[in-house]
């Protein structure tokens, strides 16, 4: 790896904290109203770590959540505690991918203390988590991946997404990009193939976002798997950096939640056009849902059908580069706007939840 790719800007935000010893030291140190506890380990053995508020389900059902959906009555699966509302967010299931992470450590600040770390007060924040019973935030997913990128933050490059690219998607032996979605075209991938894996996949070789999910499951997903039969959160947001402004993609998930997302992506999407931090102001075409997202089949799909929540992927800006344009003219995200449009897709989910009574409303058993 060309040493350059390596360069740290000379001043680091003190609220851009992603580097995996960070991001312990804060769960260690921060979180006092909710609690930390390691739901697995990765292929390389290393710990995830998660964040919990409020009280976990209690009690089972008497179906599967398979068995549900032909019985007609999700509260079969879920159990006496159905109406419960569940929030769940997880960062850097690609380890390239830091904003996802600030996000969702800047998130935990502001449920532990009313502010980011900036210092902004997130009212809309504390206001939504009274409301929900339960709220799950996993910073760093794919540890592994996080790990073998030495690096707390990335210096800007303007309009360049050289580095971002070979840092994440990973570099051939004669220094030129995997490149996307190339990179999805092995996995496992065999590192003694490449100059650098990237922090796409774990190391295993596997990018478990597009895991073999049925038949050879990696550590990570199974622990995922466990969690989420657990925890049967609502709605799970999968953060990830991809797209030039906030968008949540359009999931592979059962007919159950599809209404659920529509009206979801409206609540987020008109929140961050108000806000400015959509391509513009235009709220009618920035929050409709339309059909221009990616729709496959991969971990938001697979975590749907382990417990029925609605999960989705929400790809971000990145801090290291741009070519975005507001309203025709050239648009950079500065670190502190992206902290700021995690915080409020966030705020608006959780809103989402609570307001909407989870998928217990969502799936309530029509009368006959």
């Amino acid at each position: 790896m060309r040493a350059d790719y390596l360069e740290e800007p000379e001043k680091i935000p003190e609220f851009w904290i992603c580097a995996p010893d960070d991001v312990g030291r804060f769960l260690d140190g921060r979180i006092r109203k909710g609690h930390v506890r390691t739901i697995g380990r990765t292929a390389g053995g290393r710990a995830m770590r998660a964040a919990f508020y409020g009280k976990p389900r209690r009690g089972k059902g008497t179906t599967t959540f398979s068995g549900s959906l032909g019985f007609g009555d999700f509260a079969a699966y879920r159990g006496p505690d159905n109406a419960k509302t569940v929030y769940m967010a997880m960062g850097a299931v690609h380890g390239g991918e830091f904003e996802g992470i600030v996000g969702i450590v800047n998130l935990l600040a502001a449920l532990e203390t009313g502010r980011d770390l900036l210092g902004n007060e997130w009212p809309g924040i504390t206001a939504a988590a009274a409301k929900l019973d339960r709220i799950v935030l996993l910073p760093i997913t794919n540890v592994d991946g996080r790990t073998r990128i030495p690096l707390r933050m990335e210096s800007f490059r303007g309009s360049d997404f050289t580095v971002h690219e070979y840092l994440n998607t990973g570099g051939k032996k004669d220094g030129t990009l995997i490149g996307w979605p190339q990179c999805k075209e092995h996995i496992p991938l065999d590192f003694s193939t490449v100059g650098f894996p990237g922090g796409y996949p774990n190391d295993n070789g596997v990018n478990f976002q597009h895991d073999d999910f049925f038949r050879a499951p990696q550590p990570e997903t199974r622990a995922l798997y466990e969690l989420t039969a657990a925890e049967r959160p609502d709605v799970i947001f999968n953060m990830h950096t991809g797209t030039q402004f906030i968008q949540m993609l359009n999931p592979f998930v059962d007919p159950g939640v599809r209404g659920a997302y529509r009206r979801l992506y409206r609540r987020v999407h008109t929140k961050l056009t108000l806000e400015k931090l959509q391509p513009t102001d235009d709220v009618e075409k920035q929050a409709e849902p339309g059909s221009r997202q990616s729709w496959a089949f991969n971990l938001d799909s697979a975590l749907n059908m382990n417990c029925g929540a609605l999960a989705v992927t929400v790809e971000g800006p990145a801090h290291d580069y741009s070519t975005g344009k507001r309203n025709g003219k050239p648009f950079t995200h500065s670190p502190a706007d992206i902290v700021r449009a995690h915080l409020l897709t966030h705020q608006e989910a959780m809103g989402f939840v609570a307001d909407s009574g989870g998928r217990a409303r969502w799936s309530a058993k029509k009368p006959a």
